[in-house]
């Protein structure tokens, strides 16, 4: 009876290694196939909810403060990103409202934002509304343009109230 608990100790002890060894391997494989810029949405619906004076949307990549697994989840949501608008509505949007320039102070700094660093437009010529920041249906949101690709940069916080 004592050699088998011995050897039931064993096999659990080599099964544990093992598993051991695979987890660094699983985890560099993972943060390498985040860093290739595949962890992110593309879909356009959540973001003409949250962001209905922008449109129908053509494109989008974003993340959210949920997307990854962390120890203890966040109890806000954070939206990130960029969309693409459809044809003539910056041009809408910039008749409508007032715009200075102004691009965003950062580089996605957050943790959960690593995905989309060094996406988006080459050489943006961003300008911003601060009427479009507050009717924004978020309690925080952050709303870049960028006239050369009609592109919109977002940031924000419970953007669905």
């Amino acid at each position: 009876m004592r050699g088998i608990a011995l050897e039931r100790r064993k096999v659990i002890g080599i099964g544990l290694g093992a598993g051991l060894a695979v987890l660094p391997a699983w985890w560099a494989l993972r943060e390498v196939a985040q860093e290739a810029g595949g962890d992110w949405h593309t879909d356009t619906a959540p973001l003409e909810q949250a962001f209905p004076l922008l449109g129908p949307l053509t494109d989008a990549k974003w993340v959210s403060s949920r997307d990854n697994d962390r120890g203890l989840p966040s109890p806000e949501l954070v939206i990130s990103g960029f969309a693409r608008l459809a044809a003539g509505k910056l041009a809408e949007l910039t008749a409508a409202h007032a715009f200075v320039a102004e691009g965003p102070a950062d580089d996605f700094s957050s943790w959960f934002e690593k995905a989309l660093r060094g996406e988006g437009p080459q050489d943006p010529d961003w300008v911003r509304s601060h009427e479009l920041d507050r009717v924004g249906s978020g309690h925080s949101t952050h709303l870049w343009f960028d006239r050369r690709s009609d592109t919109v940069r977002f940031r924000a916080l419970n953007p669905y109230g």
